[in-house]
């Protein structure tokens, strides 16, 4: 993922064909972090705690669902991806590029809380199960969009 050109409203990427298949499939496995996840408090003695808890549940949710909605709409814009000789040309608003960065950051999150939270620096593909190894790719994968787009936007 390549940075061809960047202006205040958009930046431009060129990608190979399979850069723009990896990007598309992970974007699509969105969300990836467990409902769950996020508890409103550690401390349970408060019986107000479930129904907080419920209700923040229920926000994620509603925000979950928003950005599923937004990323297939987003996707599916003609003008997203156009063929080009080396590949495909990726142009990314900047309006959309902290809620892409957050859609991505779901998914690396999410495959690595998969893995077990285990540290960087333990996650070593050959360590792992081989039937874990697809979940360890898009977490890397995700990461290294992730990285590409950061460096852009600051670039």
């Amino acid at each position: 993922m390549k940075r061809i050109s960047a202006d205040d409203k958009a930046v431009v990427f060129q990608l190979s064909a399979r850069e723009r298949e990896a990007f598309v499939r992970i974007l699509q496995t969105y969300p990836v972090v467990p409902p769950a996840h996020q508890p409103v408090s550690k401390e349970l003695n408060n019986p107000r705690v479930a129904e907080y808890q419920r209700l923040l549940d229920d926000a994620l949710a509603e925000q979950r669902a928003a950005n599923q909605r937004h990323l297939h709409a987003w996707l599916a814009a003609p003008e997203r991806f156009q063929k080009i000789k080396a590949g495909y040309r990726f142009t990314l608003e900047r309006v959309d590029s902290e809620w892409l960065l957050q859609v991505l950051n779901d998914i690396r999150v999410g495959h690595w809380l998969r893995l077990g939270s285990l540290e960087v620096g333990e996650l070593k593909p050959q360590d792992l199960d081989p039937k874990l190894l697809p979940i360890w790719l898009a977490m890397e994968m995700s990461g290294y969009f992730q990285m590409s787009i950061l460096e852009a936007l600051e670039g």
